[in-house]
């Protein structure tokens, strides 16, 4: 069974540092097709299965915001590709825009909730006056991803419509891709991994048996992290410091 892996590199990325921790050292170094391997070889209806093509979308993050970051995603990128732990690097794009936005505060459930004016901090008008429950709008730097999910999603199709794989790995918690993991569902066996330790988004969710069946499910641990490490160095690509 010819198993295609496809992965969101930004939500792998966050997804990861929620479960393992930003300052932990260990996990950032991580070889995705020994991963992929394992989690494939857990699947008892799957097998024999080989690793045959693994795509990882990614974008290069800002060098003049984050030079050293900068720098240490692009030895990583170059040791996946030189350890043969990708088949192909797709690139998005990494935008950084001013965005106007009302402040506000996270409720109980992470949901934001605006903040008014109201006393210790009052808006006043022209006369003096107080103007009550006025609404705060601030500008902030925003620097996003743009285009690894359509990226995913792209080579997800592309690779089973041209009858290049047999099953699918999708390692993302992005809802987003929830049409095309459906549609891909009725044509091979496609398992959903959520790199984070958020619930699975909704819209990824389904049944087993649904389309041409054999679908599973997986959430990933720190041990799935720590333990699927690339060596170091790889060529001469050395792992970057607190990694």
């Amino acid at each position: 069974m010819r198993i295609g892996v496809y992965v969101d590199g930004f939500n792998l990325y966050y997804g990861a540092r929620g479960v393992c921790g930003r300052g932990t050292a260990g996990w950032r170094w991580l070889a995705i097709r020994s991963l992929a391997q394992t989690i494939a070889a857990a699947r008892l209806n799957w097998q024999p299965t080989t690793i045959d093509r693994v795509v990882y979308c990614t974008a290069r993050i800002s060098k003049a915001d984050n030079a050293s970051g900068y720098k240490d995603q692009g030895t990583y990128i170059k040791a996946l590709t030189e350890s043969g732990n990708t088949d192909l690097i797709e690139f998005g794009n990494y935008v950084s825009r001013v965005k106007t936005a009302p402040l506000a505060i996270e409720d109980s459930k992470g949901r934001p909730v605006l903040v008014l004016s109201q006393w210790p901090v009052m808006v006043k008008n022209s006369a003096d006056q107080n103007v009550n429950n006025a609404r705060f709008i601030v500008s902030h730097a925003r620097r996003e991803e743009k285009g690894s999910d359509v990226n995913v999603a792209s080579h997800l199709l592309i690779d089973i419509f041209s009858n290049s794989i047999d099953g699918a790995i999708v390692i993302s918690n992005d809802s987003d891709l929830a049409f095309p993991v459906s549609q891909a569902r009725k044509r091979i066996p496609v398992g959903v991994v959520n790199p984070s330790s958020n619930v699975l988004a909704a819209k990824l969710a389904g049944t087993a048996g649904e389309g041409v069946g054999r679908h599973f499910w997986r959430q990933l641990v720190k041990a799935d992290f720590t333990g699927h490490q690339l060596p170091d160095p790889v060529g001469t690509n050395v792992r970057p410091v607190g990694w």
